[in-house]
Order: C-alpha cells, then structure tokens, then sequence
C-alpha cells in the first residue's frame, strides 16, 4: 500500500493485493515524509481483509467484519462533550499515530472518506477508482485542544503542496484533503490554510481541498492503529516545526 512505510511493515505483511507502486530508493520526501530504502514495490495484506467491505462508522451491516461502530470512531470517552475532525494526509498509519499523540486527541480511526462507492474495501479504494480519500477521523475534547491547533498540526505532518500523492505514495487516495463538519469548521480550516500559503513556509502552492465531510467508512482492522499493534516506529508523517 504505502511505499512511503513499507520499509518498517514489510516483515508484517502476508498477501499480495493490487496496491503496487514501484521500488523507491531511500530519501526524504517534502514535508518530513522520509523512509527506509524499499525493497519491495507491492503491498501484503491479510487475505481475510480483502474479501470484505469497509462499513460506514454510522451503521453496521450484516457483513461488516468490525464491531458495531458508532459515529465516533473510537469508544474511549463517553461523559466529555467531545467533536469530530477528518483529515487526508497520505498514508494514514502515521496519520493516525501521530494525531494520537496530541493531547485531547481521545479517540482516533482510520478509513475512506470521498467518494461514491458504499462500503469499500481497502483494495478498491487502493485502484484509485473510488473516489476515496485514505482519512482519519478524530474524536477530541475541545476543552483541551482545539480545531485549529488540529488543523494546524495537520499541515505540518504532510507535505499540502504534493497534488494527489505524498512522497512515493501516488494516486488520489493519498490527496491532501480537511473534512469540515461544520462551518465554523470549514472557516477555521480555510483561515489556516490561507495564513499558511501567506507565511512563505512552502515553496509551492498548497493544493489541500476543503470540502464538507461524507460518509466515513471505517477501515479493516488490521488497520487501525498499526504501528502500536505491530510493535513498530513511526517513521512517517513527522510533525515539521513552523
């Protein structure tokens, strides 16, 4: 899947699916999206986790292969008012590793958000025929941390000037997109962007799309959280200082 983390997730991976991309010598991308050199151009899933579909975060169907999920991603707070927040930055392994890390950041999954295909799997999202952005959802306390910090954290953990790619990772998948669930969302997020173009920190143009949230649909398992899971580093999506 991800050329960008392969290097660190090779010895976990077990059957070839159709996401391919090919072999990329070690370097670092824009933006902090360095990685080990690849020796592998394709990626390896479980066979388990291609056969079935993704459901969306507000519903479970009969044939969904995760637990009931409600429309926040993760169950880890029940009693905080908390808000949700959606992000495209490429790979979402270390997207989602790194946004755990942020404190008030209480819950946090990974999926596909953007397209037109109900209940997609990861390998169809992966023929960059969907429509689907890679995302993760974000469950967070705004008493601790607010939407523009995420947001502004956003733009440092990718490169927003790669169109439809980050680093060796290619295909609109990988788009640099925000998912705002509601105007005063929509305006942070623009604010921020439009601040960021001005401060003359990116050499190019930043390409990021801001468009109103559609359906999460929850990834397969095995890929949530993981890094944490496979006892593995994040090398990926690094927070650049400003």
């Amino acid at each position: 899947m991800h050329q960008g983390c392969l290097g660190a997730v090779a010895a976990f991976m077990l059957v070839l699916t159709g996401c391919t991309r090919a072999p990329v010598n070690a370097g670092t991308a824009p933006g902090g999206q360095g990685s080990p050199t690849r020796a592998a151009a394709q990626t390896h899933t479980p066979a388990s986790a291609t056969t079935q579909g993704a459901a969306p975060a507000t519903e479970v169907t009969a044939a969904s292969h995760q637990a009931p999920v409600s429309t926040s991603p993760a169950q880890e707070s029940s009693t905080m008012q908390t808000q949700l927040a959606t992000f495209g930055a490429g790979c979402f392994w270390g997207v989602e590793a790194t946004f755990r890390l942020q404190p008030g950041v209480v819950g946090a999954a990974v999926g596909y958000s953007g397209g037109h295909l109900e209940n997609p799997t990861y390998k169809q999202v992966c023929t960059d025929t969907t429509g689907h952005a890679e995302v993760v959802q974000l469950t967070f306390d705004p008493t601790k941390v607010s939407y523009e910090q995420l947001v502004d954290l956003f733009f440092r953990l990718h490169d927003p000037t790669q169109l439809n790619r980050q680093g060796p990772d290619y295909g609109t998948q990988y788009r640099s997109v925000i998912f705002y669930h509601s105007p005063e969302q929509k305006q942070v997020a623009e604010a921020v962007k439009a601040r960021r173009s001005a401060s003359g920190k990116h050499k190019r143009p930043i390409v990021t799309v801001v468009e109103p949230a559609q359906t999460f649909y929850r990834a397969e398992e095995y890929h949530q959280q993981y890094y944490a899971k496979n006892g593995l580093e994040n090398t990926c999506h690094l927070p650049q200082p400003d």
